[in-house]
């Protein structure tokens, strides 16, 4: 049987290394370096956050200088809920045009679920992706993650209303 083992996870793309760890996570009942306990999963995804911060920050202003023409404001909450409960991470990105539309901001949350093996990602809109960042290494191997992400979650923002609330789409256009 061909099995692999922690160090062959070192040879794959960085970008499938958390996918690796995630599944070797199920597989052995752990999380990181062999974490059992909910405390210190909670203190794994602590860290993981802070690890993730810059990111996640990089991902959500590359989309406001570019497709928000730098009118947006990030916003981050750090670490919240209380241990042995639900804990997340949201970062946001609200600009003029979202808000007037009445649709919630670009949203990317890192969250561990009380009743979780371990965390995920997501956005306010789209689906979950496993979190296993334990290094800033691991968190720049996310940013194409966290980039997708956020480009998702603005095409479904512009679902719920139109292209208008995206002012590069917008500039130049005659009324």
């Amino acid at each position: 049987m061909n099995e692999a083992k922690p160090n062959d996870y070192d040879q794959a793309p960085h970008h499938l290394r958390g996918l690796l760890r995630h599944f070797a996570d199920l597989r052995d009942g752990t999380h990181g370096n062999g974490a059992t306990s909910r405390a210190d999963k909670e203190q794994l995804f602590i860290a993981a956050v802070a690890f993730l911060d810059p990111c996640a920050r990089q991902a959500l202003a590359e989309l406001n200088e570019i497709l928000l023409l730098g009118s947006g404001t990030i916003t981050a909450s750090g670490v919240t809920g209380q241990p042995g409960s639900d804990l997340s991470a949201v970062w946001t990105l609200a600009w003029p045009e979202q808000k007037r539309a009445d649709i919630p901001p670009i949203t990317l949350k890192a969250f561990y679920g009380r009743n979780f093996h371990h965390p995920h990602l997501r956005g306010g809109t789209v689906g979950v992706w496993p979190l296993n960042v334990f290094s800033d290494e691991d968190a720049a191997a996310e940013l194409s993650t966290l980039r997708a992400i956020a480009s998702a979650e603005l095409h479904n923002l512009v679902f719920q209303s139109n292209y208008r609330i995206v002012p590069q789409t917008t500039r130049g256009e005659r009324t």
